[in-house]
This record gives structure tokens, sequence and C-alpha cells, in this order.
């Protein structure tokens, strides 16, 4: 098994909090998340809390959307972390953490924000990864940046 980890950034111009309150609510994420968009039809089912430790989020959609789970397993000011479960197309479980970093003067007028994603591929899988996945997934992520970055910032 070969682990990876993969991360894209962005600065967001709204406080930490705000920026916060979006990634630590699974509903928030139809706002944002690039996938949203994959399956019109897509189900949903959230269980747990509406938010933070123990929220979790259920999907089942097309081909390209792919069936799966996150659960939300820390929230803090400055992290959300997310264990996250692929059952298709293909099966996968990795970690996705999402770091905030205030940043400016006053402190928390702007949110520094790096989406990871982490986990171990089999051998096979290391080389797809290199060659496909990673792209593909590095581009959903400055996707879903730049629509949190929008949807931050409205406010």
């Amino acid at each position: 098994m070969a682990d990876f980890s993969l991360s894209r950034s962005t600065r967001i111009q709204a406080d930490p909090a705000r920026v916060h309150a979006l990634v630590d609510d699974f509903r928030e994420w139809t706002k944002w998340s690039p996938w949203e968009g994959l399956d019109p039809a897509m189900r949903r089912d959230y269980t747990g809390p509406d938010h933070g430790v123990g929220s979790t989020y259920r999907w089942a959609g097309n081909k390209k959307a792919g069936e799966g789970e996150m659960r939300i397993t820390e929230s803090t000011p400055r992290a959300v972390v997310v264990d996250l479960t692929f059952l298709k197309p293909f099966k996968a479980t990795n970690v996705t953490t999402f770091a905030l970093a205030p940043v400016g003067e006053p402190a928390g007028g702007a949110t520094d924000v790096t989406w990871t994603m982490t986990g171990s591929r089999n051998a096979i899988m290391a080389v797809l990864g290199k060659l496909f996945f990673d792209k593909a997934i590095g581009s959903d992520f400055d996707k879903g940046l730049a629509s949190l970055k929008r949807e931050a910032e409205r406010a």
C-alpha cells in the first residue's frame, strides 16, 4: 500500500468562523461542493448532529456522483476532519481535512483554507492515482475552494 496526500489552498476574505460554518455542516456543502452538480437526482441522507463531530452525510447518485459516506470526526475553530468512504464507482477510505488559519488584522479578517485528502492505495491505484486521479481530485478541490470562497465572501 502506498500512502498519498493531496492538498489545495486558497485565501478567503471572510473570518474563520464564517468559513468553518460552511465546512462543518454537510447541508451547507450543497452551496460549494464541486460534486454537488454531478447528479441532479442524487439521494442525500443526513444523520447525527446538524454539524460537528458525529454529523454524517450519505449520498448515492449516477455513475459520476457514485455512492459513499462522510462523517465529521474532529471539529475545532482551526480544522474540520472528515472520514470519507467511497462505495461506488470504487471502494476507498480516505481522510479529508480542512485547515483554517486566520490572517490579517484584526485577527480573522481573512482565512487561509487548505483542503487535504490523505489515504493509502494499492499498487495499481497508486499508479492510476499519479496518472489520473490526483489531477482530477486537485481540479475538483480548486473548483470547490473557489465556490467556498464565493459563498463565504458573499455574506
